[in-house]
């Protein structure tokens, strides 16, 4: 199979189109078989694309990044100072709003149902739930939302 990056003229979607051979490519266009995918125009051309080499059987390949050391190499990058400051008025409306909540820690979710089913009077309430938890309450029609920044449970505030 050979990959090839294509495009429609008019437009200039770009979409990939898998071939047998290049022969095969020049046929099926030859024929009105390939087509934009996003506009329908039969006007499609191979676009220019980057090379796929493999490398030779006697290289040694050179390190690069691994998935797993990518987020540690991301969570040092400096963020936009307009991402810092959305992040502070998030993390600041999120306290203002839990400062009438009551935490209940890990009885989260029997808290939440035994309120909704009116076992114990509905209050606002925060704490932990799994997210089987979360998925049960959202199941069973309880409203829950995440809470976008972490909190630090009472007994663990300084």
């Amino acid at each position: 199979m050979i990959v090839f990056d294509l495009q429609c003229e008019p437009v200039g979607h770009r979409f990939e189109g898998w071939f047998g051979s290049s022969a095969d490519y020049e046929e099926q266009t030859a024929r009105g078989l390939v087509s934009c995918p996003t506009c329908g125009s039969p006007d499609v051309t191979k676009a220019v694309m980057a090379p796929n080499l493999g490398r030779k059987g006697n290289q040694v390949s050179l390190p690069t990044s691994r998935p797993e050391t990518a987020p540690q190499a991301m969570a040092h990058a400096p963020l936009p100072p307009e991402a810092v400051a959305m992040l502070k008025a998030v993390a600041a409306m999120q306290a203002e709003a839990i400062k009438s909540s009551t935490w209940v820690g890990e009885k989260f979710a029997e808290d939440a149902r035994a309120m909704h089913y009116g076992e114990k009077d509905a209050t606002a309430i925060h704490g932990k739930a799994t997210t089987d938890e979360a998925r049960e309450l959202i199941e069973e029609g309880i409203a829950v939302a995440p809470l976008l920044v972490p909190v630090v449970p009472p007994e663990e505030a300084n």
